[in-house]
């Protein structure tokens, strides 16, 4: 590592104190920003021999030319000194936050003579008082129709209002019933902020002692006969009960809190925010993060954190609760204390009812990345952009319309199963998903050479084999699915490095099938290997064939997971089956209550006479079929 990287200061040379440091690329560029406890100590992480380096980790470190670093007083000032530098400098290898929306709050501008009520992205009106976000400005708009039925202050905008100030003439808002300020000339000023102070408060607190005081007053203007009154009570009563349904009670003490909720994969993370006000969820936030460096959790939550209190210039509430707590957790909660101007907890929620709120937003920062990979997918230009990409990239003399991928499972070297997963024009074709169960392998290479053989034994005379099978008996639908099997694919995608991609061109090589293009996906989908290469292909960080690689990569091993289970789980079935005295419901007693065939092979013949209808003579029958240690 020293040979290839000749600007690696020496190691007594970097300051073992708090700091920022910046990677920088030989035209000046800042490649990456990162803060240190202890910069000797973090930077050393990066200087580690390349093979041991996630691969964008190592491709960011020798596109490098220097590095240079600041060195603060404490934490605090490494956090706000990392965030400015990244906002000025937009660092390409940092965590970066890909949604541009702003989203929009229901302020009150209280610094007017005659405050008024309005929607709005804008989070620098002096004197306003927001609430929100909300998620969507329908959502806010329909918050303010109720609340201005109970509490009717102004919504006309400043223009109109001066104009029906100066010509005595209802502002239009005012003649349709939609505004209640000075300007419908039905309150004075006076009396308008009085009713302002009531919308605030109701908002800040949703007070239901309001409701019940309207309630009274309704009662009483039925008993004296007033009606009219009475109803224009009741529509209001009706209207705020509407706005405290919309807003269920999730937190018993009336906390304010942001939940977080957080879901990644290699390439992206999606962040769900519940917004907790007075104990219930005021709104509700989502956004994917570009994930360019393999970061841990704990570095996605503080920069996911930052994000929303700098960038987004939201104010932290009293609690702030996320999935992890980061390793400065203590230095982070000083400066969101900052930002608030009170003392800010951030906290991991283990129990209660923000421990359930934390599993819910991680449910849905998981359905939102699932939605984001699915809405990619289904982008006809982007499987487009994907295909010619990897055509590109590999060299390709066509776009490889047909892409199989294969993958090896098994269990400590047994019940060996191989998967293939199959994608025409970008998309997955499962009814030509196929699965190898291989009686035994010396290692992975093997078994993936075992694997390739078999299949390509299958493009050899695809139509003769079809032919044969009709003959043989098989009926028709068995014929139809091996004629499947039959057509030839562009790419062959092996999960591996090196060995395996090795193994598979020997059996490409062996087959005699012509026109197949061999290549491995590397551990952590950073890198494409071809055959006889030293160095592999990197595909770039927004390239749309990174994706679809990373679909091929995840469908092969879930493919061959899911197989290698039911493998074992015939099995173990099929040796309990010889087993005198049981049938299928002790043996579906059996697996149920140890919950895996492991555990019911470690289970002892006391363990065993514990599951109902299971005595001791077939508990020793069960612990000799299985192999099980010794009581």
């Amino acid at each position: 590592m020293s040979e290839a990287l000749d600007w690696r200061p020496r190691t007594g040379d970097i300051p073992d104190k708090p700091g920022v440091y910046r990677f920088i690329d030989a035209s000046g560029r800042v490649l990456y920003v990162g803060k240190a406890k202890r910069l000797r100590q973090r930077l050393q992480n990066y200087f580690a021999p390349p093979a041991t380096l996630p691969e964008r980790t190592r491709r960011m470190v020798t596109s490098a030319r220097d590095v240079q670093w600041t060195v603060v007083r404490n934490e605090v000032e490494a956090l706000q000194l990392e965030y400015s530098l990244i906002q000025e400098l937009s660092p390409p290898f940092n965590v970066r936050l890909k949604d541009d929306k702003s989203y929009p709050f229901m302020a009150v501008t209280l610094a007017d003579e005659a405050p008024r009520v309005m929607v709005t992205r804008n989070r620098k009106i002096r004197g306003a008082r927001y609430f929100g976000p909300y998620p969507k400005v329908w959502a806010v708009n329909e918050a303010i129709d109720l609340m201005i039925r109970v509490f009717p202050i102004r919504t006309c905008n400043d223009s109109n209002y001066r104009r029906a100030m100066l010509t005595g003439k209802p502002c239009f808002a005012g003649q349709i019933g939609k505004c209640g300020g000075p300007c419908s000339q039905k309150v004075s000023i006076g009396e308008h902020r009085k009713i302002v102070a009531e919308f605030v408060h109701f908002m800040e607190t949703y007070d239901r002692s309001i409701v019940e005081d309207l309630e009274r007053q309704m009662r009483e203007a039925s008993e004296q006969l007033r009606f009219e009154d009475a109803a224009k009570l009741r529509d209001r009563v009706v209207a705020l009960n509407t706005v405290l349904e919309k807003s269920t009670v999730v937190v018993a003490d009336s906390t304010d809190a942001d939940v977080f909720g957080l879901a990644d994969d290699e390439l992206a993370a999606a962040v769900q925010l519940f917004t907790v006000r007075k104990g219930r969820v005021r709104g509700v936030r989502g956004w994917v993060l570009d994930k360019e460096l393999d970061v841990e959790h704990p570095v996605l939550v503080q920069q996911m954190l930052q994000d929303v209190y700098g960038e987004l210039e939201q104010v932290p509430p009293r609690v702030v609760v996320v999935p992890e707590l980061p390793d400065d957790a203590e230095a982070l909660a000083d400066v969101l204390s900052q930002i608030r101007g009170a003392k800010v907890e951030l906290r991991q929620a283990q129990r209660g009812a923000l421990a359930d709120l934390s599993r819910s937003a991680y449910a849905n920062a998981a359905e939102s990345l699932k939605q984001y990979k699915l809405k990619r997918t289904a982008d006809y230009v982007a499987r487009t952009d994907a295909l010619n990409d990897l055509q590109q990239a590999l060299g390709l003399s066509e776009a490889p319309l047909r892409i199989e991928a294969f993958d090896i499972s098994h269990l400590q070297g047994t019940g060996i199963v191989g998967s293939m997963v199959v994608f025409e024009d970008g998309l997955p074709k499962r009814g030509h998903y196929r699965r190898f169960n291989i009686a035994a392998a010396r290692d992975d290479t093997d078994a993936m050479h075992q694997v390739l053989s078999r299949r390509l034994a299958y493009l050899v005379e695809p139509e003769a084999d079809a032919a044969i099978t009709a003959e043989s008996g098989a009926d028709a639908a068995a014929a139809k699915q091996k004629s499947k099997f039959a057509y030839p694919p562009q790419l062959l995608l092996i999960d591996g490095g090196q060995p395996q991609v090795a193994a598979a061109q020997r059996a490409v090589d062996e087959s005699g099938v012509s026109g197949l293009a061999v290549v491995g996906i590397a551990k952590r989908l950073e890198e494409l290997w071809l055959p006889d290469d030293d160095f592999p292909v990197i595909l770039p960080r927004s390239s749309e064939a990174l994706f679809l690689v990373q679909r091929l990569r995840d469908e092969a091993h879930r493919f061959a997971i899911t197989a290698q289970r039911k493998s074992r789980r015939r099995d173990i079935r099929s040796q309990l089956e010889t087993v005198p005295g049981l049938g299928p419901t002790r043996i579906a007693a059996l697996l149920r209550t140890f919950g895996s065939v492991a555990k019911l092979r470690q289970a002892t013949i006391a363990e065993l006479c514990e599951v109902p209808g299971i005595g001791e003579t077939t508990a020793k029958a069960i612990h000799d079929a299985l192999g099980s240690p010794e009581t």
